[in-house]
């Protein structure tokens, strides 16, 4: 077992967490080519980076779709990432069974949002001693994650861990094939006490709904709008987003990752955002019942 020195995901930091890199462990060529300006980039705008990338798409939406290197050869990636560049890693895990050898190098278990009420695999991964991040299912109401956030803090306790669970929004689905950001998720869930991490690109997904009808489409012009409201609403801890060197021929989520270019344009803008939107909602109480 594993314990961070430190928590990674911490209510109302002082400076946002941020989750970026690749929607997949391609190569190890494209982590290192991801990674790098994602430091420079962490290092100019005083923000906590958590590099991220799967090494299986195990949900993908045909059996045709290209998986990942699986477990033990992107594990031998990250951990020369981890060591080359000195950045938190975070992985995806699918089943029980992968949580303890993917906490032998990533600091970040996350929970994917169509196995979010998977208590087993929730209880595995923080018992692992390792930071926990829950993606929302689309199928979700907002209230509804403060249970699961429980079953995280009931197995750290049960295990004499600290608390290191971050809960992110990735929209909710909207009839077929289409995903919308309620921004009233944000301080319900925050009511929870939890962290929040708003998923920038995931939210601009058209699950199910590219042209060939194998996989996902994107409107990936409204991360930007998407970004912005959700920092403006001053309640998330941080931000995730994928990236990748060139989405147009990505092996997963090609429609919704971001460029290096404007993954930096795009946090330049809501990084400033987020610390400014924070010190707004003191005045959100005042409108509450009674």
């Amino acid at each position: 077992m594993k314990v961070a020195s430190a928590p990674i995901f911490v209510r109302d930091s002082a400076r946002p967490v941020v989750i970026a890199g690749p929607c997949m462990a391609e190569s190890q060529d494209l982590l290192e080519a991801t990674v790098a300006p994602l430091v420079r980039l962490a290092r100019d705008l005083d923000f906590q980076l958590v590099f991220k990338a799967s090494f299986d798409k195990a949900n993908r939406s045909s059996i045709e779709g290209y998986r990942g290197p699986g477990l033990e050869r992107a594990l031998g990636w990250f951990a020369d990432i981890k060591s080359r560049h000195g950045v938190r890693i975070l992985t995806d895990v699918h089943e029980t069974a992968q949580c303890q050898p993917a906490a032998e190098v990533c600091d970040v278990l996350q929970i994917p949002a169509f196995l979010c009420r998977q208590t087993d695999l929730i209880v595995q991964s923080v018992q692992t001693g390792r930071a926990v991040n829950i993606k929302k299912g689309q199928f979700m109401a907002p209230e509804a994650m403060a249970n699961i956030a429980g079953k995280a803090i009931a197995a750290a306790r049960a295990a004499n861990l600290p608390v290191d669970v971050a809960l992110t929004e990735r929209g909710a689905s909207f009839g077929y094939g289409n995903l919308v950001v309620d921004m009233r998720a944000f301080p319900v869930m925050a009511r929870s006490g939890t962290p929040l991490i708003f998923d920038i690109t995931h939210s601009t997904q058209l699950p199910g709904a590219a042209p060939d009808g194998k996989s996902s489409g994107a409107d990936r012009e409204f991360a930007p709008v998407l970004a912005r409201a959700a920092a403006a609403t001053g309640y998330l801890d941080g931000f995730f987003l994928e990236v990748h060197t060139d989405p147009a021929m990505a092996k997963s989520d090609k429609e919704a990752q971001l460029t290096i270019p404007q993954a930096e344009t795009l946090l330049r803008q809501v990084v400033p955002l987020w610390h400014s939107a924070r010190k707004l909602k003191t005045i959100d109480a005042a409108f509450g019942p009674g």
